[in-house]
């Protein structure tokens, strides 16, 4: 991994954390237990319970390892570090097409569209980054071009 520091929220540093911490304390025991059990039943090659839990074994091991990383290259970043102005941590409120919707940027760690929270490094987080309330940002979309205007920074 990149070893440049990845930006997150601190309740995303914090939800990372905690899945660290359930995926090494609760799930992965669980997993050592079943493939030690699983071994115990004697031949390996053709035991699928055996080679399940293998397999599901090296994947936690890499989403820990993954996680691991990430914390130790992560810098917290504040949601009022630039008052007034769009940064990591923002909600923003913007108008399109009439409308009106709130966006939490954040960073690409925690980005989830469905719950619009989206990163900075995405489209529209790129655009929003470092705008205020007034300004309009167009973003190109499969769609064609999209222009949101920024209504509120909380």
């Amino acid at each position: 991994m990149d070893k440049t520091k990845l930006q997150l929220t601190k309740q995303g540093y914090e939800d990372l954390k905690k899945e660290l911490e359930e995926l090494v304390h609760v799930k992965r025991p669980k997993i050592v237990e079943r493939l030690s059990y699983a071994r115990s039943q004697g031949d390996l090659s053709e035991n699928s319970d055996y080679h399940h839990a293998k397999e599901e074994l090296d994947f936690l091991d890499g989403r820990i390892a993954e996680l691991e990383s990430v914390l130790a290259n992560a810098k917290i970043v504040a949601s009022n570090r630039s008052k007034g102005k769009v940064g990591v941590g923002s909600k923003v409120r913007l108008k399109v097409n009439g409308q009106e919707h709130t966006f939490h940027v954040v960073g690409e760690w925690e980005a989830d569209p469905k719950a619009k929270k989206i990163s900075h490094t995405s489209p529209l987080g790129q655009a929003l980054i470092g705008k205020k309330p007034g300004d309009k940002v167009k973003v190109e979309a499969p769609a064609g071009q999209i222009t949101y205007e920024i209504l509120e920074i909380k």
